[in-house]
């Protein structure tokens, strides 16, 4: 028999790239969405998973659909740092609340919880690559919802042996990333900007710059965290691209390039709560769960552009 594991947000970005990848791998697979934002469309492909439509802030909902799961894949969250300048108790609310949903379920089921935090939590930092063992200094009711998550890990891992693993994404794109949303992030809406013959927006001067993820490194990083040694239960490890930062203006110039065209960019104010730059430090990874990113910025970007062409 196939073992069951749970994802929540499945109908988004990361969570649906996750449920082809688990069904793909023979795992009988429970998905779980709002559809606040995700998409059943983005689910469309994989038949075999088992949909339940489940607000992460209901417990009880959350332990049915976690019942029998040997691993939950915790995606559901409110994401944006500027959504959570506007909107920090609705924030607060879905990711603290309903991750404590899911960690009290998996004490329930005997479950391992791979959870995603984020590269907002270190804050604005003076020390290049960013490591696990620096001062956070969040700067978000976004950022600190998910440092948040991570300490109520950790101690429920302290309190009740739940075992658990906290993925810092840096700046994940890929194929089937949302250009729609106010909230979207800056490479869906750079493509599209690009292919309609529009003038992108870039907040600030555009110098600052970003440690992109390709999305098939992150989904391998949370197959990986799922087996992580106890080492690594209750810590919070940096999922990044594996090379330098990247600026936003040199993000839409490759862009524009792969569109074949030459962009005019708006520059407008920047955005509250954002920070300089990111650079992840991802050894700690390495050595605890094998992450070893393999899809550059150029090659990352060169198959985003051709999903969203085709």
């Amino acid at each position: 028999m196939a073992e069951r594991v749970l994802v929540t947000g499945a109908a988004g970005f990361i969570g649906s790239h996750l449920c082809r990848r688990l069904v793909a791998d023979g795992y009988d697979v429970v998905a779980l969405d709002d559809l606040s934002e995700g998409s059943l469309d983005k689910l469309s492909d994989v038949p075999e998973i088992r949909f339940e439509q489940v607000d992460i802030r209901d417990g009880d909902k959350v332990a049915k659909a976690a019942s029998g799961c040997k691993a939950i894949y915790h995606e559901a969250a409110k994401r944006s740092v500027p959504r959570s300048m506007e909107q920090p108790v609705l924030t607060t609310a879905v990711n603290v609340d309903g991750t404590l949903n899911v960690l009290l379920a998996a004490r329930d089921e005997g479950a391992i919880v791979v959870g995603s935090s984020s590269s907002s939590v270190y804050g604005d930092q003076e020390t290049f690559p960013l490591h696990e063992d620096l001062e956070l200094h969040p700067r978000s009711p976004y950022a600190v919802s998910k440092l948040t998550t991570e300490m109520y890990g950790a101690a429920l891992h302290l309190a009740f042996g739940v075992p658990s693993v906290w993925l810092r994404y840096f700046n994940v794109y890929g194929p089937g990333q949302d250009p729609e949303s106010e909230y979207a992030a800056v490479v869906p809406r750079f493509v599209v900007a690009c292919m309609d013959g529009a003038r992108p927006v870039v907040h600030g001067d555009g110098e600052q710059s970003r440690d992109f993820t390709y999305i098939d490194d992150v989904v391998e990083a949370n197959l990986r965290a799922a087996h992580a040694p106890e080492e690594a239960f209750g810590r919070g490890l940096n999922i990044g691209g594996g090379e330098r930062p990247t600026s936003v203006n040199r993000l839409l110039e490759l862009i524009a390039g792969l569109c074949g065209v030459e962009p005019q960019p708006v520059f407008e104010e920047p955005r509250a709560g954002d920070v300089r730059m990111t650079e992840a430090d991802v050894s700690l990874a390495k050595r605890l769960i094998g992450y070893d990113p393999i899809v550059g910025i150029e090659e990352g970007l060169r198959r985003t552009v051709e999903s969203f062409k085709s």
